[in-house]
């Protein structure tokens, strides 16, 4: 795939210089697929990588309808978006059926530390949103009381 489209930007090339009005539309295209070009043809070095926006999509929507069956929602899970880079692999996997005792096993525990403390993160966010909804003038009121401790800069 890489080759043809090789053999498309070099017959592109040649077609700049003859074009007079479609020179400008040429050096854009060019451009951008230069500066596209490092992630271009990721998904074929990746095995099972959807090749197309819509194979993507069609992933993502699986996992979502999943996530809804299993829950007995119409809408979007929070733990979805909280949860969403574990919880979408973990379904991708099992659609897949490709756990195995050795697949389970920690390869890297800095990483898994990492992304413990991004789930945290998210996890805390949702929970301060959902505190603000809940009452806005009390979490306000104790956000500005919090302020006042630590005083204002000088």
């Amino acid at each position: 795939m890489r080759e043809r489209y090789e053999q498309v930007l070099s017959t592109i090339g040649e077609l700049h210089a003859s074009e007079g009005p479609l020179s400008s539309a040429f050096d854009t295209f060019l451009k951008k697929t230069e500066s596209y070009w490092p992630g271009l043809f990721h998904c074929y070095e990746v095995p099972d990588l959807p090749r197309t926006n819509n194979d993507l999509e069609h992933c993502f929507g699986s996992v979502r309808y999943g996530e809804r069956r299993a829950a007995g929602r119409r809408g979007a899970i929070a733990a979805l978006v909280v949860r969403g880079p574990v919880r979408v692999l973990t379904a991708l996997a099992l659609q897949r059926q490709c756990f195995l005792p050795r697949a389970l096993a920690f390869v890297d525990l800095e990483a898994w530390y990492s992304m413990r403390e991004q789930l945290a993160f998210r996890r805390e966010a949702r929970r301060k949103q959902l505190r603000f909804r809940k009452n806005p003038a009390a979490y306000l009121a104790a956000l500005e009381e919090v302020l006042l401790k630590t005083g204002l800069p000088s």
